[in-house]
This record gives structure tokens, C-alpha cells and sequence, in this order.
């Protein structure tokens, strides 16, 4: 029997995790980067960077309450932009997520070495202890997580709080001047480095299965969260620059501490240590915690393999993909320089952050099941400029981050290639939302098409060879009921080719047996259809020109010709045939037809196959002129994927049954597959008045 997942992370538990994963190596650590950057400036850089992930927190918000399931950005991803992306994003995010969390530690041990006399030889080891320590904790479940997590964000806020109101004083006007220091490129490349600063804020979501009252408590701790921490952040920088000179910072490890030392003395500089250590564990924790689902909730979607997806039975967590996340952190601690590899997660987060937004719009869009209980405001607008966003940050990064995303996009996808395609059918709602659209898009050509019929339609018959007068009605007779509807007329126009070296002058001079049979099975059909039928011979020495040319003086809205066998052999291969030729040219839509062994007769359904996409709107047209002149019904038959989603298969229908709205008479459709069998007839319309 599977098992859950237990729902004890409250509302506390949730901003805690979410501001803890947030305060880090944001503020602690990015600011002396930041400012050697943009100047003063970057207290602006980090506001536009907040306002800037609030499409993706909103987003996620309404992901999150619709989907509370473990995995949170890839599982947003997956369903919503397809398996192939979700992998991508999960393992991407794993990678993000735990080099920022061995990030966080490293960065925060020279904080620690400000309090005690040790060597810096000691960071490494201090490191991985920190690390052992943190991934013990998180083996031992979630409730102790979070009330671990809670402790540390109370007393690293209380030190930044008293950093705050006890630096007020100190602030010196002439520190913020010039503020634009770097000018609008140097703010627009400081914005993308403290970007990663909020990157936390979403971490939450990828513990929704644990979250109690999900619908209430991740939208308020998403929010919430990020507008608290965006006015923290701008606080703190304001008074860090304020009271120490910026050129000051940008040389120190530990800027932080140095404006506390111009402030609060050492009182300040200890409080201040001891919050960035606990900032930087705290990330670290938040980072283990969130990124360890991640393998997880792949493993359940068949994307890695199930080991991942196991439960402990003592202590309800994820206890494989927990020391996975656990020893991948200790091995980037040990061995890799970490200060490029973040900026290189930094990168890919943006770009998922890009993705997230438009996650939400796939699921809009589509037809899959999505009800959230809360829906970002401002929609679409908002996530457009969160895509839009995004993607100016990512040019921003420099060369080797977006090489190193794109690195981390193409491991995702191998991955995917070798072990996940085989092994998952599903599609993104993306998918659908396209496929909809390419409907909707189809469903407006077609009413178009349909209604241009009904405006003084002229259709041209273009007949290249000798017909008997049951072959001629036939043809004149399909192109009456399309021109009938609306004071339409018909022009059915006979082409003759002749020898290069005959004189065309000569040969319309010169009537033949053929000409005169024509002219007179012509007249009687003109009285026997109710539309004006005109007629004439063409004479011609290349017939294909000569139909193009000609439809194109009649102003034909409409073409009728045979359909032709291609022509086999060379000249096929390297030419076409001439009706290929006529529909790439044609000034208008063109409609070919097949009379078969017994003609148009009696007919009571027209039908309509398509193997790939919509349908052709003159197909539909035509066909519904010919089921009302015949008095029958309209079938839209699809010979398509017999192992296509069930999700396709409504998408399918609602264009059907769009369609059939258009249409003067009953339509039936007929879908093979889909749980809706394979013949249905719930695309009816009713008939309505020509």
C-alpha cells in the first residue's frame, strides 16, 4: 500500500522554512559582491529582484493549492509543461538547491572564525560537519524540521532587527552617492546576482504534501514571506551602505559584520555572526529539506528510479532521497569550488522560475484537471513579465552560467532520453493548451470560411478533359450547393492544351466535335441547378498556368478540380504533379474532388478525415454546402494515434463539437480513441437556416 506523507508543517513552520531559506547567502554574503557592482544602487537591485519573483511566488501559490504534493517546482513543471521539462527542472533543481546549500554552510563559516582563534584550514571540515548534522536532523522528519527551523529564523531575525534600529543613527548621507554608481547595466547585472537571494521563497511548495491546511497556509506563507524578506533585505543593505563606506565592503567575506562593527560594537558584531551562522544553516537546512524531494517525487512519476520514492517506516520522511540530496552536498563541500557552481545553480533557477510562470498558463489554457483554491491575480499579464523578467536576468548572468545551464538542461534531458521516456506517456498540459489553441485558431478560419461561402461565393469547375454530362453534373452539382447559399455563381470552365507550336489564336478559332458537345451539356445543366452557371473553353499551351491565371481573372473564392494521381518515375520525384503545383499557386482555396464509380448519388453523410491537426476550413465548407444541397448529416472522422491520451481525446471533441456549431446540419464525430470509444456522437449541432 503506498504511503503518505504526514501533514504537520503549520503556518509558522511554512514562513519559517520559506524566510530561512531565503536569509542566507543573500545578505550575508552577496551584498559585498553586489555592491562592487552597481554601487549603492543595489539596495534598488534588490527590490526589483523581488518584484520580480513575485509572478513565480504567486504562481506557485496557485500550483501549490491546487497540486499539495511533494516536489513542488518539478512536479508544477511536469504536469504542466510535459515530463521531458519536469526532468529537467527536478534534477536541475536538485543540483541547484544543494550547491546552494553548500554554499551557504562554506559562507558561513568565516563568520565563525570572527569568534574563535582557529585556522581557516578548519572551513572544510566545519562544513561538512554542519552538513551530517543537518541531514540527520531531516532524516528524523519533518516536524522536527520545522520546529528547528522556526528557533533559528526567531533568533537570526531578532539579531537583524536590532542590526537595523541600532544602525539608523549611524547613517551617512554622502555613503549612497553617486547611487548609480554602475549606471542601468551595472543594476540590471546586480539585480540577476541577488536574484538567488529569494530563491527560497518558493522552497515551500516541495513540501506541500506536509503542509497543514494547504489552501490557507502556502499562499500566506509564500507572500508573505517575500514581501517581509524584500523589506528586510532593503533595510539592511540601506544600512549596511549607510554606515560603511561601499568600496569597504565590496573587499570584505564578512560585510555583514563589518557594518555591525561600525554600529553596535562588539555586542552587534557577535549578534550578527550569530545570526549569519544561523541564516546560513538554516538555508542549508531548508535546502536539504526541499531539495531531497525532489528525487522523490520523480521517483513516484517513474522519472528515477522507485528506491527513491521509499518511506521510512520509524520516522515518515523520505529517507533515501534524503541521504542521496545528503551525500551529493558533502561531496560538492569536500571537492568542488563552490562560488561559480552557485552562480551557475543561480542561472537555472531563474530559468525555472521562467518555466513556472508559464506552467500556469498551460494548465489555464488546457484541459487537464486543475482547480487551485487560490488564483494569481492579474492573470496573464503578471506571468508574462515574470517569463519576460527572467529572461533579461539570464542575459545578465555572463557567458559561464548560461553555459552552465545549459549544461545542466541537456544532462536533464539525457536523462530523460536513456531511462524516463520509455517508461512515462504522459504529456503536458502545455501540450494540450497548444493543441487547443491550434483548434480555436482552426475553429475561427473555418467560420470565416463558412460565412464567406454564404457572400456572393463564385466557384470555378476546372475541368482539363472530355466529360460526359452525368461526370459534368456531378461536379457542377458540388459546386452549386457550395455557391447556392448566398446569390453564389458558378463558372465551369473547360481547359484544352494544346501543342506548343499550334497557335492558340488558331485553336480557339477552330471548334471542335468536343467543344460543341461541351457548350451543349453545359446549357442544360445551367437550367437545371438554381444558381447561374457560366461556361466556356480554354485554350492553352500549359494547363496548370492556365487555371491559376484563369481563377485568378474570375476572382474565384473557390477552385473545384479532379483529384489526380501524382506521377510516378523521375518526373514525379523531381517536379510533382501539376495539381501539386495549382495548390501551392492558387489565388484561392482549392477543393479536390473524386466522384468515385457512382458519383455524388443519394448521399446522406459527408465525411471529413483528417489524420493530422484541424481540419482544412474549405473541407468543411465544402462539405457542409454538399450535406445540405443532399439533405444529410456531416461526419468528422479522426485516423489518428489509436494510443493517444484520454486528454486528447476531449481536446478532440470540444473542436468537434465547435465545428459542428459552425455547420447547417447534424455532425457526428468519430474519435478512435480516448475513453469515449470510438465512435461518438457527441459533436451534434443542430441545423440552422441557410
Amino acid at each position: 500500500m503506498t504511503k503518505e506523507l504526514e501533514r504537520d508543517l503549520g503556518l509558522y513552520a511554512v514562513l519559517a522554512i520559506s524566510i530561512g531559506a531565503m536569509v542566507g547567502s543573500g545578505i550575508f554574503i552577496l551584498p559585498a559582491l553586489a555592491v562592487d557592482i552597481a554601487g549603492p544602487a543595489v539596495i534598488l537591485a534588490y527590490i526589483v529582484a523581488g518584484a520580480l519573483v513575485l509572478p513565480a511566488a504567486v504562481s506557485k501559490s496557485e500550483m501549490a493549492t491546487a497540486m499539495p504534493e511533494a516536489g513542488g517546482t518539478y512536479l508544477f513543471i511536469e504536469r504542466g509543461m510535459g515530463p521531458l521539462l519536469g526532468t529537467v527542472a527536478g534534477i536541475g533543481t536538485w543540483f541547484a538547491l544543494s550547491f546552494k546549500g553548500a554554499l551557504a554552510l562554506v559562507g558561513g563559516v568565516p563568520y565563525l572564525l570572527l569568534l574563535f582563534d582557529v585556522p581557516p584550514s578548519v572551513t572544510t571540515p566545519v562544513a561538512l560537519a554542519l552538513a551530517t548534522l543537518l541531514v540527520l536532523v531531516n532524516l528524523l522528519g519533518a516536524k522536527q524540521t520545522g520546529r528547528l527551523q522556526v528557533g533559528i529564523v526567531i533568533v537570526m531575525l531578532a539579531a537583524l532587527v536590532w542590526f537595523v534600529i541600532g544602525g539608523v543613527p549611524s547613517v551617512q548621507g554622502s555613503n549612497y552617492t553617486p547611487f548609480f554608481g554602475g549606471g542601468v547595466a551595472g543594476l540590471l547585472e546586480a539585480t540577476g546576482l541577488v536574484f538567488v537571494s529569494y530563491a527560497g521563497v518558493t522552497k515551500v511548495a516541495s513540501v506541500a504534501e506536509e503542509v497543514s491546511d494547504p489552501d490557507r497556509n502556502i499562499p500566506i506563507g509564500i507572500l508573505g514571506s517575500l514581501i517581509f524578506t524584500t523589506v528586510l533585505y532593503a533595510l539592511i543593505v540601506t544600512v549596511m551602505i549607510g554606515v560603511t563606506d561601499p568600496a569597504t565592503i565590496a573587499d570584505s567575506e564578512t560585510p555583514m559584520a563589518l557594518a555591525a562593527d561600525a554600529t553596535l560594537g562588539t555586542a552587534g558584531v557577535i549578534a550578527v555572526v550569530l545570526a549569519a551562522i544561523l541564516a546560513l544553516v538554516s538555508t542549508a537546512n531548508a535546502g536539504i529539506l526541499s531539495s531531497s524531494r525532489y528525487p522523490f517525487a520523480m521517483a513516484r512519476d517513474d522519472l528515477v528510479p522507485d528506491l527513491m520514492a521509499s518511506i521510512s517506516d520509524r520516522f515518515g520522511t523520505p529517507s533515501n532521497s534524503i541521504t542521496l540530496t545528503g551525500v551529493v552536498l558533502l561531496l560538492l563541500i569536500a571537492f568542488v569550488p563552490l562560488l561559480e557552481i552557485a552562480k551557475l545553480a543561480s542561472a537555472f533557477q531563474i530559468l525555472v522560475f521562467v518555466l513556472i510562470n508559464l506552467a500556469v498558463v498551460a494548465f489555464r489554457e488546457g484541459s487537464a484537471e486543475y482547480e487551485p483554491s487560490y488564483t494569481a491575480p492579474l492573470y496573464p499579464w503578471m506571468q508574462i513579465v515574470g517569463a519576460i523578467g527572467g529572461a533579461v536576468l539570464l542575459t545578465q548572468m555572463g557567458t559561464v552560467p548560461l553555459v552552465g545551464a545549459v549544461v545542466l538542461t541537456a544532462a536533464g534531458v539525457g536523462w530523460f532520453a536513456v531511462y524516463g521516456r520509455n517508461r512515462v506517456d504522459r504529456e503536458g498540459a502545455a501540450v494540450d493548451a497548444v493543441r487547443r489553441q491550434v483548434g480555436r485558431n482552426a475553429v475561427d478560419r473555418t467560420r470565416e470560411t463558412i460565412d464567406e461561402t454564404r457572400r456572393d461565393h463564385r466557384v470555378l469547375v476546372a475541368l482539363d478533359h472530355e466529360l460526359s454530362k452525368a461526370e459534368e453534373r456531378w461536379y457542377v452539382r458540388v459546386a452549386a450547393a457550395v455557391a447556392r447559399a448566398n446569390d453564389g455563381e458558378v463558372v465551369v470552365a473547360r481547359f484544352e492544351q494544346v501543342p506548343d507550336q499550334v497557335s492558340l489564336t488558331y485553336a480557339s478559332e477552330t471548334e471542335s466535335p468536343a467543344d460543341v458537345q461541351f457548350e451543349a451539356q453545359t446549357s442544360e445543366l445551367d437550367a437545371e441547378f438554381d444558381v447561374p452557371i457560366s461556361s466556356g473553353t480554354i485554350v492553352c499551351h500549359d494547363v496548370r498556368h492556365a487555371v491559376v491565371n484563369y481563377a485568378d481573372h474570375e476572382g474565384a473564392d473557390l477552385l473545384l478540380m479532379e483529384e489526380a494521381a501524382s506521377p510516378s518515375g523521375l518526373r514525379g520525384l523531381l517536379f510533382g504533379s501539376d495539381v501539386e503545383w495549382v495548390l501551392r499557386h492558387a489565388p484561392c482555396d482549392v477543393a479536390l474532388l473524386n466522384p468515385g464509380a457512382n458519383g455524388l448519388g443519394e448521399c446522406d453523410v459527408v465525411g471529413v478525415l483528417s489524420d493530422e491537426g484541424p481540419y482544412d476550413p474549405a473541407k468543411i465548407a465544402v462539405a457542409d454546402a454538399i450535406a445540405v444541397a443532399a439533405g444529410g448529416s456531416i461526419t468528422l472522422a479522426y485516423a489518428g494515434r489509436a494510443d493517444a491520451s484520454d486528454i486528447e481525446g476531449k481536446t478532440l471533441q470540444d473542436y468537434h463539437a465547435e465545428v459542428a456549431a459552425l455547420c447547417s446540419v447534424p455532425v457526428e464525430s468519430c474519435v478512435p480513441f480516448g475513453d469515449r470509444g470510438r465512435n461518438s456522437t457527441e459533436a451534434t449541432a443542430s441545423r440552422r437556416p441557410t
